[in-house]
């Protein structure tokens, strides 16, 4: 891995979309504009969870738009079906790079029969069982415990696998951060953390949270390395979380890797983030776009041009519109279905609550 030195972060790709590394990079022509693919498609599934809010079929989202890049180099570390995932609520692009359905991501947000949480959940609180993703969690950091405790019970069950639990840079001010990485430390547990620096905790940019030097350095209070990578380069992700999920799978422990990049949108689509930044702050972050530097890069090795990009997005939008369409066709989720997937064997309190219901709703 390139040495970051005292000036920043790892980083293979600098923003112009130049390759910086002494090495080559790590994948064939077609895996490489397949990354880009993917990252047009998150994207672009974030404009349609905008319109969804803004036409009123979803109360509320969490934008993605600056973690394309940290959300597909993530996804692509991981292994699928042997790894475990504790996402954060900003994570919907991971999960649909990581191989989630959209039919199901949209089901999710519209609280449709093809949510496998059946509208449990808030918008964007996506779950995948079969894929052994953890579901997302509102709370900030409430999900880390959780993380380690299963890094460990995977150890004595799985070796060889590991668990990456992803949250932004509010959630290391939490108890449950310090708690988690304590607790993970001790155990040597196959987990990474993995920090999504977006540099604000809602409305607290990062100087207001943390007075150390960077996220990363905290991970030496708690025994394991830590890292900082440019969280708009998708090839620094992947390498940078690659390495560390690759340490866990191992036996040597957690790791905690931060990823500087920066969230555009407001926190949410109930936030004014005009009142505590500027509009040149933002502009001047998005002049780096992960999107933008990776087609750079691309298309200064011929790998990219204008008419794959207008072939990529007309897939992609296609895709995603038939899946909005197919999780609208699953129809509203049945009211007693609050029942199903709790007990084992229904309690009889709720056998009658169940009954009741079912007579009311007739």
């Amino acid at each position: 891995m390139p040495d970051p030195g005292p000036d920043g972060p790892i980083r293979l790709i600098d923003a112009r979309g130049a390759w910086l590394a002494p090495d080559g990079p790590p994948h064939s022509d077609d895996v490489l504009r397949e990354l880009l693919v993917q990252m047009l498609a998150i994207r672009q599934m974030d404009e349609r969870f905008q319109n969804l809010v803004r036409t009123g079929r979803v109360s509320i989202m969490t934008s993605a738009a600056g973690h394309e890049a940290a959300h597909v180099g993530m996804a692509r570390a991981l292994e699928r079906g042997r790894d475990w995932l504790f996402p954060y609520y900003r994570d919907q692009g991971l999960l649909l790079a990581y191989g989630v359905p959209a039919r199901e991501i949209f089901g999710q947000m519209l609280a449709t029969r093809a949510d496998p949480g059946l509208g449990r959940q808030t918008p964007t609180h996506i779950v995948a069982k079969h894929l052994r993703v953890f579901s997302m969690t509102s709370p900030v950091g409430s999900h880390l415990p959780a993380a380690a405790g299963a890094a460990i019970g995977l150890a004595r069950r799985e070796p060889g696998a590991a668990v990456l639990a992803s949250f932004g840079d509010g959630a290391t001010a939490t108890g449950d951060f310090h708690g988690a990485l304590t607790l993970a430390g001790v155990e040597r547990a196959p987990v990474v953390f993995v920090c999504e620096n977006n540099q604000y905790a809602i409305s607290v940019p990062l100087s207001r949270q943390s007075a150390s030097v960077s996220i990363a350095a905290k991970a030496a209070a708690y025994g394991m390395p830590g890292v900082v990578a440019d969280g708009f380069d998708v090839l620094a992700v992947e390498r940078a979380v690659g390495e560390a999920l690759a340490r866990a799978r191992a036996g040597q422990g957690p790791s905690l890797v931060e990823l500087d990049l920066y969230r555009y949108a407001p926190h949410s689509s109930s936030d004014d983030d005009m009142r505590y930044r500027t509009s040149e702050a933002v502009a001047a972050r998005r002049a780096e776009d992960p999107v933008d530097r990776f087609r750079r890069y691309l298309e200064g090795r011929a790998l990219w041009d204008d008419a794959r990009e207008r072939a990529a997005l007309a897939s992609t939008g296609a895709a995603l519109d038939a899946a909005i369409a197919e999780a609208d066709a699953a129809g509203p989720v049945a009211p007693e279905a609050m029942f199903d997937d709790v007990f084992a064997e229904l309690p009889w309190h709720l056998v009658e609550q169940r009954r009741r219901l079912s007579y009311d709703l007739d």
